[in-house]
């Protein structure tokens, strides 16, 4: 005889209490406030002199040479680090070497050494020149100080210091790509181009953006060093400024607003990016911000309990 089955009707849901999170939020709360707080009521902010100059002419022209460097250095580097990368994964021992050796020698060193190597390179080599190796013809010459001023030298050593590790990036990045799939791609007789360009790539994008779009946060804050060439970007422009004034801490406060906004906005950029990239490797793709905002007010919206009935 089968037993009857079990009524769980006057049972109650009750929810998970968690504790311990409630705790941790409260003291997060509360060490967020106490931080808005000094923010607000700290005098020695002077958060009218950071509006003073944060917008100010000169603030912005150093601003847009930063982002000068960043898009001219990134886009460079990033180039030349996908040859670097092919060049790793060639079959030619004498360009895995080459690639390696770059990589190696730009990683080992500070980038501040290499921008001081760079806009001195005028005491190594007086002059630079275009011709025929080993022979007298030359077809082009120039004096190598003003060859290398201090905005292409601060080029170049960001470019090849990006160049460094953008190579190692997108190298990872091919070699995450199951090799089965180009075994099948090729038994298929799909050609090669078309492999690496539709196959390939796109999966290892999956795991190059990430990484390469923190490079290039790195990059846009890592133009400050720049100030060691006396180049006007922002954060020797800020500290002209500071210096003349003597409000040090406000000024500082306008450089580090700015690179936060520059960030900011490169991450959003970075989030969309990922997430179209994403299509074929997860089920759902993540909500953006605006469907999650849409899903909460859905979710936590009141509920209007005088139905009305319905007609028969």
């Amino acid at each position: 005889m089968a037993r009857p089955a079990a009524d769980y009707s006057r049972y109650k849901v009750v929810p998970a209490r968690r504790p311990w999170r409630w705790v941790g939020t409260v003291l997060v709360a509360l060490g967020v406030v106490a931080v808005a707080w000094s923010l607000a009521t700290n005098p020695r902010w002077e958060w009218g002199v950071v509006a003073q100059w944060f917008t100010a002419q000169s603030v912005v022209n150093g601003l847009v040479e930063t982002l000068k460097l960043t898009v001219i250095s990134g886009a460079l580097g990033f180039v030349l680090g996908f040859i670097l990368a092919l060049m790793r994964l060639s079959a030619s021992p004498l360009l895995v070497s080459v690639s390696w050796t770059f990589s190696w020698i730009f990683r080992s060193t500070p980038l501040l050494v290499q921008m001081l190597l760079w806009y001195n390179l005028g005491y190594l080599y007086e002059k630079i020149s275009l011709g025929i190796p080993f022979t007298d013809i030359r077809f082009f010459e120039v004096q190598t100080t003003t060859l290398i001023s201090q905005f292409a030298a601060a080029v170049l050593g960001l470019t090849l210091n990006q160049a460094a590790y953008s190579a190692e990036i997108i190298r990872g990045g091919i070699l995450s790509v199951d090799q089965g799939q180009l075994e099948a791609a090729a038994a298929l007789g799909i050609p090669a181009w078309r492999r690496s360009t539709r196959i390939v790539l796109p999966q290892a994008m999956r795991a190059i953006l990430p990484t390469a779009f923190n490079e290039i946060i790195g990059l846009v804050k890592g133009t400050s060093i720049v100030y060691v060439l006396a180049y006007s970007e922002l954060f020797y422009t800020v500290q002209v400024i500071y210096n003349r004034t003597q409000q040090v801490l406000p000024l500082l406060l306008v450089a580090t607003l700015w690179y936060v906004a520059i960030t900011s906005v490169l991450s959003v950029f970075q989030y969309y990016i990922e997430r179209h990239y994403s299509k074929g490797a997860v089920r759902n793709l993540p909500l953006t911000p605006l469907q999650k905002a849409r899903k909460f007010f859905a979710t936590h919206a009141p509920v209007n309990l005088d139905r009305t009935k319905e007609p028969r």
